[in-house]
């Protein structure tokens, strides 16, 4: 039937089924590490105060002094 001209090919499904296992398995990886509690940097650090919000904002200049100085005697 075949006169050994396909044969030289046959070679290649494993190697692609090997291929597609390894992506597989890759993004079934990067998928729970995203899942895992403690995953992201933010949450890792805890719960953000609201001192340290009113101070991020000001460090952005979202905020002016004067605000920031009345929301800051605010919290205290």
């Amino acid at each position: 039937m075949m006169d050994g001209s396909m044969m030289g090919w046959f070679w290649i499904w494993p190697v692609l089924v090997l291929i597609g296992l390894v992506l597989l398995g890759y993004l079934a990886y990067r998928l729970t590490q995203n899942r895992r509690p403690g995953a992201d940097t933010a949450a890792a650090a805890g719960p953000t105060s609201a001192r340290q919000i009113l101070d991020e904002r000001y460090a952005r200049g979202e905020i002016d002094d004067d605000e920031y100085r009345k929301r800051r005697d605010e919290l205290a």
